[in-house]
């Protein structure tokens, strides 16, 4: 029953879209209706500014944290529900209850989710998507490719329990499948690469 309160809360937790709110409550505008229509930190950073667009991140992140703290403390470490509660807030964040199931891509919340979960392998595939969008300056780029090496990560550094990697596996699809659009447009040379302050376009 604690594992199921869990996935719950978890669920219900990712589905607030804070990009939303907090571009809603600083300038009185709705965030979808600008730029690539994302509520996701990227989004926010390029049509409401830097500061919104931290604030969401990290109040993105810290949904997936409090998330597998939830189900830590609540089964007592059960790796299972964490791992599953895991993919739970990632899930809520991307078919957001509160937005008719719509929702962001669920980067900065796997990052809080699996930073609890799986500290190293996330600082690993951290350093990779910096490398990535240093290099070629597509912050989806540097999100696909820390997603999708993800699960290889977990595998080689902690070689963990099944719940674990199913969740890795998992959460990169679902990162993945939610940049299809991304990859496209760098596909066509269309994406917008990296730039800070207000602006529009994809991402």
């Amino acid at each position: 029953m604690n594992g199921l309160m869990a996935l719950s809360v978890a669920y219900l937790v990712g589905g607030i879209p804070f990009g939303l709110l907090i571009v809603k409550l600083m300038s009185g505008k709705d965030v979808r209706d600008s730029g690539s229509g994302n509520i996701g930190a990227t989004n926010v950073l390029r049509t409401s500014g830097t500061g919104a667009g931290i604030l969401t991140l990290v109040l993105d992140a810290a949904k997936g944290v409090f998330a597998v703290w939830l189900a830590d403390t609540l089964t007592h470490g059960d790796i299972l529900w964490m791992s599953f509660a895991a993919l739970a807030v990632l899930t809520g964040h991307v078919f957001s209850p509160y937005l008719k199931f719509t929702g962001g891509k669920a980067v900065a919340s796997f990052l809080g989710a699996f930073g609890y979960l799986t500290p190293v392998p996330v600082l690993v595939i951290t350093l990779i998507f910096i490398l990535v969008v240093v290099l070629t300056r597509y912050l989806s780029l540097g999100s696909v490719a820390g997603a999708g090496l993800f699960p290889f990560a977990c595998f080689i550094i902690l070689h963990p329990a099944w719940p674990v990697l199913v969740a890795s596996v998992g959460a990169a699809v679902l990162i993945i499948w939610r940049h299809t659009g991304n990859i496209e447009r760098i596909r066509q040379g269309t994406e917008r690469i990296l730039t800070f302050g207000r602006g529009s376009g994809p991402s």
